[in-house]
């Protein structure tokens, strides 16, 4: 139930119950030194009742104690025992009536009525006189009652009081929440507002930032997954136009067998095209919603993987007559690395593709897989003509490709050095490329796990 409540009534509530408990823990011990200071107040009275009987029997102890209208509430016993003075209420006479004589502080009473009573001995020459005041505590009671009555009043106003201030202050302090609430009902994702961040250096600033952050990551995000659909949708229009473009003209070869052939041939090679691009799309799109699990693999296996890959690209490069060698050294045949077997293949039949696709006929692609310092590292160079510096920095974007003649002669969609980096991410690895003047070096680093 209380947590259905706003923040501010919440903060309402528990302010006022701590509030009352330390006003109630406040009061209680304020009753108990009021008490104890009335209490000895009366005693402090008392003494003082007994004071002149004390001084008249010192200056004769062989007298008569007397009274002399003094109305207090004593009571006098002489050394042998005989009471020379005795005006106490009944039930404290019967409290001190054979009562020892001592120095002594006490409390007695019944029927609603309490009496303070001090004893004193007071030493003559004719022996040891036992002396007892009494004095009703009714006016410190009623004194009490007066003071209960007023901290109870009073905690009730203060804490009403403390209630509406505390009311105030949580709807100032929410005041920020409020507004950044309404500004951000307005805002769009293809908007470039922000919440308002606050001058003060406080946990709203610091929310408000937070959120901030957090909604350019989001509308960042969103035109990611516009600018992907959008290039999706453009590298699919090519292949598909082709394709019914293919299927057409081969309605029209159906008398003309060779011809229909090469339509029928034309028209796998779109049909290949659209293949590798809906591949391509699909593995990123399970790369973005759910990583790859980090599954080890030893140097044996990747080498392995890179021999199947060496003898693909060779197979491929026979078309241009394209060198693919490769050198494997300083590997450890103990040490795993944190990224599997297939996706080690999948990572450099990509990079020798793009490689052999770059390089003029004769060209040569080679690939060198070393370790260093408990690193495994894996560099692909070919003799094509390189990236453009300023292109670098984007070739892993999805469908980014140059202008030049290292994707003109392939047609390809741009996604394999994005799915190449997306698996070196998942295995906390690291890729670059550089131009080296003679061509382009990709390097692969996957850590030792």
């Amino acid at each position: 139930m209380f947590q259905r409540l706003t923040i501010r009534a919440r903060i309402t509530i528990g302010s006022v119950v701590v509030a009352a408990v330390i006003f109630t823990i406040a009061m209680v011990a304020a009753q108990s030194q009021v008490v104890s200071i009335l209490s000895a107040s009366d005693a402090s009275l008392a003494r003082v009742d007994l004071d002149s009987y004390a001084q008249e029997i010192v200056a004769n102890p062989t007298g008569l104690v007397d009274d002399s209208g003094k109305g207090l509430l004593v009571f006098v016993r002489d050394p042998s025992g005989v009471v020379k003075l005795d005006t106490l209420p009944h039930e404290i006479h019967q409290a001190v009536e054979h009562r020892p004589g001592s120095d002594e502080t006490f409390t007695s009473g019944e029927d609603g009525t309490s009496f303070v009573v001090v004893g004193r001995i007071v030493s003559t020459k004719t022996g040891e006189w036992s002396l007892w005041a009494a004095r009703s505590t009714a006016a410190s009671l009623l004194a009490m009652q007066s003071l209960d009555v007023a901290f109870v009043i009073g905690g009730i106003v203060l804490l009403v009081a403390f209630g509406f201030a505390s009311w105030l202050l949580a709807s100032a302090a929410l005041g920020p929440v409020r507004r950044m609430r309404k500004r951000a009902e307005s805002l769009g994702m293809d908007s470039a507002a922000v919440l308002p961040v606050g001058e003060a250096n406080d946990e709203l600033s610091e929310l408000a930032t937070t959120l901030n952050a957090f909604l350019g990551r989001v509308r960042a995000s969103s035109a990611r997954e516009k600018q992907v659909v959008s290039d999706a949708a453009h590298e699919l229009r090519t292949p598909l136009s082709a394709l019914k473009t293919q299927l057409e003209l081969a309605h029209d070869d159906f008398d003309d067998a060779p011809a229909l052939a090469a339509q029928v041939v034309a028209a796998e090679k779109s049909v290949a095209r659209l293949s590798s691009l809906a591949s391509n799309l699909l593995e990123l799109s399970r790369l973005d919603a759910q990583p790859l699990p980090l599954r080890a693999s030893s140097a044996d296996q990747l080498v392995s993987e890179l021999m199947g890959s060496i003898d693909r690209a060779r197979l491929i490069g026979l078309a241009s007559d394209a060198e693919v060698g490769f050198t494997v050294a300083d590997l450890d045949s103990e040490a795993r690395y944190a990224i599997s077997a297939e996706n080690f293949a999948r990572l450099i039949d990509n990079l020798l593709a793009n490689s052999l696709a770059a390089i003029p006929p004769g060209g040569s692609v080679d690939a060198d897989l070393t370790g260093e310092s408990g690193t495994l590292v894996l560099r692909i160079s070919d003799s094509g003509p390189g990236m453009a510096e300023e292109f670098l920095p984007h070739a892993f974007d999805r469908f980014s490709r140059p202008d030049d003649s290292r994707s003109a002669n392939t047609g390809g969609s741009g996604l394999g050095l994005a799915l190449v980096h997306a698996i070196v991410t998942a295995a906390h690895g690291s890729i670059q490329l550089r131009n080296t003047g003679g061509g382009l070096t990709a390097t692969v680093s996957i850590p030792k796990m």
